[in-house]
């Protein structure tokens, strides 16, 4: 397509804000734009049921006074590896190199050389089974303190998996599911060996897009083989210089990524902070570019489904209408929120009611609801024409694999009753009966819990660093994988254990972690919460929690 970057499928996007009656290739969405107030009412309703809770002040005074200990014997460490007294495993300069420009900073690897090689044991943990909601881990030791690991032949069995994004339970190995992706290995092979530009453009890439338009209600969609490169090589196509991009402070790596390889000036609004937004907006409008106060060529905001570190949900209908207000686009991450969330698992724009043609860029990833990998781009056929042509990932990358590109398919049309079954409805609510479960089972313990309620990314706040270490220890010790996360990945006192919830998790999976998770919140003291909670929990009891079976 013969087009000027400022002439990409996003000014092809109009604002008009026409009523939309279509039914949509499903029959699923009918909403005029008169519905508006009631989208934002549900957006209200929404954000009240995300949590937040402060810690109380002793908490972080620990957590910020861990830290300084741990930092202080860093340095004696430190010392004492100068010299000669401990010996030092990391990569060093030689000698004969001491007069060229370092290619190792001594003192940026201070937090990996000091902290994290002393807790490294809990992190990249092999597994050697299925990662389903039970899975096996490789034993492995370490005889000098994490700097190095071996394994011991043995295995430990039927650890229950709450760290895996495997929200409908489609990473699974039941060969009456998969009959289909074994089918197409055996006509396509594993690989494709070339671009979708060349002669890598396979009947099924078709099928799967045509697909994906039709499960989201867009006229178009493109995939892509890796879900990362879809965020940071497509946003640099659709904005560069001159342009404005207003990005949510929790955005995903590969957004910002994306966003800096753009070239486009980034400013930074507050988490689902809608005031924080509205302001950035008035002053891009207002003042335009730095210097010469032109206007932008384009402003475009971009914000996630559902935040995978804070479980919480984005405010989409109070976004779509400041972004129609002000005349911006939007693009909208729904990597953890496609398949996760809606009545049949199409999302936010499900979730809130809301026109999916009043969101310019759609992207999601196929690794999560859907046990497979890449990703996609779906929105107005213009868009996805001029991404074809102008998208590094698109013209560069290798096509997705043709069982992968099955499986997806497969899943797809399982989640939309396509297969003649109601297996996929069936995930959907088990998923959303899971996810209430647990969350409210937490909040009676007493743990601090972020996000909405709605959302099966359920982080549990730790808050100290040694506390971090134990827990992912201990629980590990009664057969529970969960997944940990700390300063950087999160604010220094905030360090978290972060659990997504499956389908594939049954309840009495739920109630041996829950119970576990008692336990453990017992013996490290990390029931932080001053709400006022039962005194007693029953935790192997059913409870209902208003859910339709």
């Amino acid at each position: 397509m013969a087009r000027s970057a400022n002439g990409s499928g996003l000014k092809q996007l109009n604002h008009s804000g026409m009523k939309w009656d279509d039914s949509g290739k499903n029959g699923y969405h009918r909403i005029t734009t008169e519905k508006l107030g009631a989208g934002i009412s549900t957006a209200s309703r929404q954000n009240k049921q995300e949590s937040f809770e402060q810690a109380p002040m002793y908490v972080a005074v620990c957590t910020y006074m861990g830290f300084g200990i741990v930092t202080l014997f860093g340095y004696f460490r430190d010392f004492l590896r100068a010299v000669g007294l401990e010996k030092c495993n990391l990569a060093q300069e030689r000698e004969e190199q001491k007069d060229f420009v370092p290619l190792y900073q001594d003192f940026e690897n201070f937090y990996t050389r000091n902290l994290y090689m002393r807790v490294r044991d809990n992190w990249n943990r092999p597994i050697c089974s299925l990662p389903g909601p039970v899975f096996d881990l490789m034993e492995r030791v370490s005889d000098d303190y994490n700097w190095t690991f071996r394994f011991t032949g043995r295995t430990i069995p039927n650890v229950i998996n709450m760290g895996s994004y495997n929200y409908l339970g489609f990473a699974e190995n039941n060969a009456d599911f998969l009959k289909t992706v074994a089918d197409k290995v055996q006509q396509y092979g594993a690989g494709v060996c070339s671009t979708r530009q060349e002669i890598g453009n396979l009947s099924i890439h078709e099928e799967l897009e045509q697909l994906v338009a039709n499960f989201l209600g867009v006229e178009s969609a493109m995939t892509y083989g890796m879900g990362f490169a879809t965020n940071s090589m497509n946003i640099p196509a659709l904005v560069g210089k001159g342009c404005l991009i207003l990005s949510d402070e929790l955005n995903h790596t590969s957004l910002i990524l994306g966003a800096r390889l753009s070239g486009a000036t980034i400013r930074v609004f507050k988490h689902n902070n809608m005031h924080s937004l509205e302001k950035m907006l008035k002053e891009a409008i207002c003042c335009g570019q730095p210097r010469t106060h032109r206007a932008w060529r384009k402003i475009l905001i971009m914000v996630e489904g559902i935040y995978s570190m804070e479980g919480s949900v984005v405010r989409l209908p109070e976004v779509i209408a400041l972004k129609k207000k002000y005349k911006a686009y939007l693009y909208l991450d729904e990597a953890h929120s496609i398949g996760a969330v809606g009545a049949t698992g199409r999302g936010v724009t499900e979730l809130f009611h809301v026109n999916p043609a009043d969101v310019d860029v759609m992207m999601g990833t196929f690794t999560k609801s859907f046990g497979a990998s890449g990703g996609y781009i779906a929105g107005k056929k213009e868009l996805v024409d001029y991404l074809r042509s102008h998208s590094h990932s698109a013209v560069y990358a290798s096509a997705m694999s043709p069982p992968v590109t099955e499986q997806i398919i497969r899943a797809i049309k399982c989640i939309m009753g396509k297969d003649g079954t109601t297996e996929g409805i069936r995930r959907i609510r088990q998923l959303a009966e899971n996810t209430r479960y647990f969350r409210a089972r937490l909040n009676e313990m007493g743990f601090i819990i972020y996000g909405n309620d709605d959302s099966p990314v359920i982080p549990v706040l730790l808050y100290m660093p040694g506390k971090v270490v134990a827990f992912a220890r201990e629980m590990l010790q009664r057969k529970i994988g969960v997944v940990v996360v700390g300063f950087p990945a999160t604010p220094i006192t905030e360090a978290r254990a972060r659990f997504c919830v499956s389908a594939a998790h049954t309840r009495a999976m739920l109630n041996q972690v829950l119970q576990h998770l008692n336990e453990v919140g017992d013996l490290l003291c990390l029931k932080f919460s001053r709400r006022k909670r039962p005194s007693s929990l029953d935790l192997c009891e059913e409870t209902d929690l208003g859910l339709d079976s």
